[in-house]
């Protein structure tokens, strides 16, 4: 009981001093609300065996990871007149794998703009093929397996640099809605924490951090894609410091999983996200299956507001 409420321990204290830490505590983050289960069942252990200092650190550890669990960030929306509406689908279709499946789910979806993640060359060509007139805007990094991905676009798209030297594709461009309203959308793919690559994908949010803080022109933003990250990551939570929100909570469907597919939305993490700048609202999010993919794929609607000026 007392290494399982240490390793706990160790876990809901780097999400309280706000840090990532080293491996394993990033990867044992994604999943923090799920640490409730054996941090109960250690709690009715030590009150089985009378142990009262296990006790105390059990309902300790219960009340303290259950505060953390709470959606991050401010779930508040603008108030100036929608001046644009726009829905947004995101998917990583694993190394490709999952394109077949996820062209039905964009013609019955009808998104205005398409992230896909892991879309190598022949995801890219299928897609293509599939939406040529659909979407005839698309802002691309060809690559092979992880490394290739596509935003697909209704809209006019002008590319940007992305975000460069990241080791899987991010492209960007500013898109122009209906109304001629300019939007900033970028995809986003960084490095999965896994063992020996955490520092890469620690510096890859940042950079995803360094774009969104970066807006001197104050255009409304759209960030969506496979973050690898959840709400109880530190390097995600400085994301949504720059002002972004995410979509789902705003939503309601905060920590609804997204990954893994197999056993979401049962049991999993969030960590595909369409974060959005203030100017935006969401009416609703839903998360989908797409075969063949260890993700799902997450549908926005979103409304773009008017600018309300300080009188």
């Amino acid at each position: 009981m007392g290494a399982g409420f240490g390793a706990v321990s160790v876990v809901v204290v780097c999400r309280a001093v706000d840090a990532d830490a080293v491996t394993p505590v990033p990867q044992l983050l994604a999943f923090l609300p799920w640490l409730l289960a054996p941090t109960a069942a250690g709690l009715l252990l030590a009150l089985v065996a009378r142990w009262r200092a296990g006790m105390v650190w059990g309902v300790v550890l219960l009340a303290v990871t259950g505060w953390f669990t709470q959606p991050y960030g401010t779930g508040s929306e603008p108030g100036g007149a929608v001046v644009a509406e726009v829905r947004v689908l995101t998917a990583n279709v694993e190394f490709g794998e999952g394109t077949g499946a996820l062209i039905p789910v964009v013609r019955r979806e009808r998104p205005d703009l398409v992230f896909v993640e892991e879309c190598e060359y022949r995801c890219q060509s299928a897609l293509s093929a599939a939406f040529d007139r659909r979407y005839p805007y698309r802002e691309a990094v060809p690559g092979a397996g992880s490394e290739g991905s596509v935003i697909l676009s209704r809209f006019p798209l002008e590319g940007t640099d992305g975000i460069p030297g990241s080791t899987m594709g991010m492209p960007g461009a500013v898109a122009e809605l209906a109304g001629g309203h300019s939007v900033r959308v970028q995809l986003a793919h960084p490095m999965p924490p896994v063992p020996g690559q955490v520092g890469l994908w620690r510096k890859e949010l940042g950079a995803l951090r360094d774009f969104a803080a970066e807006n001197p022109s104050r255009t409304p933003t759209i960030l969506a894609g496979d973050f690898n990250a959840s709400q109880d990551h530190a390097a995600f939570r400085r994301l949504l410091d720059t002002g972004l929100h995410d979509s789902a909570r705003l939503a309601g469907a905060a920590r609804t999983p997204s990954w893994p597919a197999r056993t979401a939305p049962t049991a999993g993490a969030q960590i595909d996200h369409v974060l959005v700048s203030g100017e935006f609202s969401a009416s609703g999010a839903r998360f989908l299956g797409v075969a063949d993919s260890d993700h799902r794929a997450l549908v926005v609607d979103l409304a773009l507001h008017q600018h309300e000026r300080a009188r």
